[in-house]
């Protein structure tokens, strides 16, 4: 496609809020997707970075429910933890908002109304399960059971992952809640469905014949769905946290959750520019370019595009360039499990090491098929490419130039043949970079600006300036001014990759760079509280230039880019070793969290039930008076490892228990939840505090205490019997 453009539109896949970003979501999305915005821009390329959360769904609501708190509390949270790990890691989007926003709420229902008043939906009622314990229609990924094609348990009523058969909840033998874990229920309800069966020719034409340049893995599964044949899809469910079906007789019904977050990209987009936002999403001069996991080719190459045809007045994307999914120490990334290493935390444990993760998740990437990443494999990287090569030539290069020029820039003053035939091997590295930049390979790209450290390092090997000094200073000024232009050239290469060392090595070469738009500021009329303000989430350098040198990425390769005289600042290591004990930590900590599942999955195939214990009668358990309640307070028990005192709200009066639960749960977790208790238990002392009461807990196979709760929050000191 050689398609002219006067803009680019870039889109990142929305996080949904209800956990923070790990190595996967990185490997997979952003860092990619930052890489190439970073590239635009020093082209001098007009570009538009949105992101955001997305933020409704029933696995929100779900989440909500047993933390006992509401789905905005849970977006909240982690919008805020999200939004600040990418504007830790340099990941400077235009704007990240979210998808409870009031603009979007509105732009998301009146999407909706435009093809409803169009007759862009079809109208059916349908029989779907129904979670009588919880009160629920279930989402098909919250059914499960026996899978049709292979007879695996526990496949999800949109797809088994060990077969990787797509299906349906119908399709399921023995279907079961995956929330309560019982029996399931058909009851009817009314839904409206975008009709993808009537866009599947002309999907098939504008994918399959007018993009075949996309990934191998992206245009394989379009094909693989078109031939398949599409079906409607709904476009609402039934649930109580999102964006209202804007009909009469919608009631209790939302916006389906993949119909409403892709809307939000342009919402987004409207919220930073409510004047200009139309030019980025109707004029035919803008690329648009959608970065996403593989999970979610399906939404942003049929969904979305037939949700965009439906309307008739938007551009559609250009390319969709999905990765495959991340790995951890061989093992599936889960977030349920544990099994990740969150942005978050990585940030918190390695202080000023932001590219070093940046680094091998790109040098990793998993562009065409799945990839693996590894402790070790991270620490060898960085000792043996980022310190040993990019980091030791750079450092060589300066504290040379401060030891025999005063940190001046020599002339070039006795040049040899191998200073231009290096200097030449520049340009061809820069092609390369360029072709796999634009052509959405990060990884190779990753590898050719490398290779201008590899071409350096060999440089100075090769001349030994330190050698040559003491018999030809001329010789030596030569070697060294070769040697600081190709430092230049890697600042500027480094950029999109690498934007915190690029900007400490401009800050010892004393020069800027030119980092392109910058739309973060919005426009007038641009309201959203999620508009970055000046310095926060913005791009490293915006234009800032130092001793008048200004580089941009036209001047990468050029044979004088520090003119003689320039000065340098003090040589600092732009990369540090990692060393033994910091990686086998991280080690060890996967090494438990998988221990501790083994644990668990023996424990299971070898639990035997507690026997009953000997009758009662009704009257023996008529004195029992069992209410429900809430901790207030919670206190270790000092010189205790087990040992809480918990101040609780029965409702009859406020009171202290003392529960033998502190290595299973922490005071903090306990405050705010809602428990049953035993309360005319006679009261007792327990290192010296009366206790009133006890706590009802189950006791599972593993030995694991877990508490009794009720299902919904109760008024406390309800009755239970």
């Amino acid at each position: 496609m050689n398609k002219k453009f006067n803009r680019t539109l870039v889109t990142c896949a929305l996080p949904y809020a209800n956990g923070p970003v790990h190595i996967g979501h990185l490997a997979g999305v952003y860092v990619p997707a930052d890489i190439y915005v970073r590239y635009l821009r020093m082209r001098g390329e007009d570009v538009l970075y949105v992101c955001g959360s997305d933020e409704h769904g029933v696995p929100i609501t779900i989440k909500a429910q047993k933390e006992g708190c509401t789905p905005q509390d849970i977006v909240d949270r982690y919008h805020r933890i999200i939004k600040d790990s990418f504007t830790g890691l340099g990941i400077n989007f235009d704007i990240y908002s979210r998808t409870s926003s009031k603009t979007h709420h509105k732009n998301a229902a009146d999407y909706f109304r435009k093809l409803y008043d169009e007759g862009k939906f079809i109208e059916k009622v349908s029989e779907q399960y129904y979670d009588e314990e919880t009160k629920t229609f279930l989402a098909d990924r919250y059914i499960t059971g026996t899978c049709p094609k292979c007879g695996a348990e526990g496949a999800y009523g949109d797809q088994c992952e060990k077969c990787g058969a797509t299906l349906s909840p119908d399709e399921l033998i023995n279907p079961k809640s995956a929330l309560s874990g019982g029996e399931l229920v058909k009851k009817e309800t009314k839904h409206w469905y975008l009709p993808l069966d009537q866009y599947e020719k002309w999907l098939s034409e504008w994918i399959l014949d007018g993009h075949k340049e996309w990934r191998s893995n992206v245009y394989g599964q379009c094909k693989s769905w078109i031939d398949g044949g599409l079906q409607p899809r709904a476009v609402s469910r039934d649930l109580n946290w999102g964006v209202p079906v804007p009909v009469e007789g919608s009631d209790g019904k939302v916006l389906y959750v993949w119909f409403d977050a892709p809307i939000g990209y342009i919402s987004n987009t409207q919220e930073l520019l409510p004047v200009s936002w139309e030019k980025w999403w109707k004029s035919e001069d803008t690329k648009l370019v959608h970065f996403i996991g593989k999970d979610n080719i399906v939404f942003h190459c049929i969904v979305f595009p037939s949700m965009l045809k439906a309307d008739g007045s938007y551009i559609l994307p250009d390319n969709v360039p999905a990765n495959e999914f991340l790995n951890l120490e061989g093992d599936k990334i889960s977030t349920s499990r544990g099994w990740a290493v969150w942005l978050h935390e990585y940030l918190e444990q390695f202080p000023g090491q932001e590219d070093v993760l940046r680094y091998v998740l790109t040098a990793n990437a998993p562009e065409t098929k799945d990839n693996d990443f590894s402790w070790k494999d991270f620490q060898a990287r960085n000792n043996s490419e980022l310190v040993a090569i990019l980091g030791n030539f750079v450092n060589r290069a300066v504290v040379l130039t401060h030891k025999y020029f005063e940190g001046k820039v020599p002339a070039d003053l006795k040049p040899e043949a191998i200073d231009a035939e290096t200097m030449a091997q520049i340009q061809p590295l820069r092609e390369a970079m360029e072709k796999y930049l634009e052509g959405y390979k990060f990884r190779e790209a990753l590898k050719e600006a490398m290779n201008i450290a590899r071409l350096g390092n060999k440089y100075l090997t090769d001349t030994e300036p330190w050698k040559v000094a003491k018999t030809d200073m001329d010789r030596t000024a030569s070697i060294l001014n070769v040697s600081l232009q190709i430092c230049a050239s890697l600042a500027i290469a480094f950029e999109p990759f690498l934007p915190f060392s690029s900007e400490k090595l401009r800050g010892i070469l004393n020069v800027g760079i030119a980092a392109g738009n910058d739309h973060r500021a919005g426009e007038e009329g641009a309201t959203s509280e999620n508009i970055y303000t000046a310095g926060e989430g913005a791009a490293l350098h915006t234009g800032v230039s130092y001793d008048g040198i200004t580089l941009s990425w036209e001047d990468l390769g050029k044979a004088v880019l520090l003119p003689a005289g320039h000065q340098l600042n003090q040589a600092t290591l732009l990369f540090g070793k990692i060393e033994d004990e910091v990686v086998d930590a991280q080690i060890a900590r996967l090494e438990a969290i998988r221990a501790e599942r083994e644990a668990a999955a023996k424990a299971a195939e070898a639990a035997v039930v507690t026997p009953q214990k000997e009758e009662c009668t009704f009257d023996d358990f008529g004195k029992m008076d069992i209410r429900t309640a809430t901790v207030l307070e919670a206190e270790r028990v000092p010189k205790t490892d087990k040992l809480l005192k918990l101040t609780i709200d029965t409702g009859i009066d406020k009171r202290v228990i003392v529960s033998g639960i502190a290595e299973q749960y922490s005071p903090e977790e306990m405050v705010g939840k809602q428990i049953c208790i035993l309360a005319n238990l006679a009261p007792r002392k327990i290192r010296g505090i009366e206790s009133k009461g006890m706590i009802l807990m189950a006791r599972q196979n593993d030995g694991k205490m877990r508490f009794i709760t009720p299902q919904e929050t109760l008024c406390n000191g309800a009755e239970i019997g």
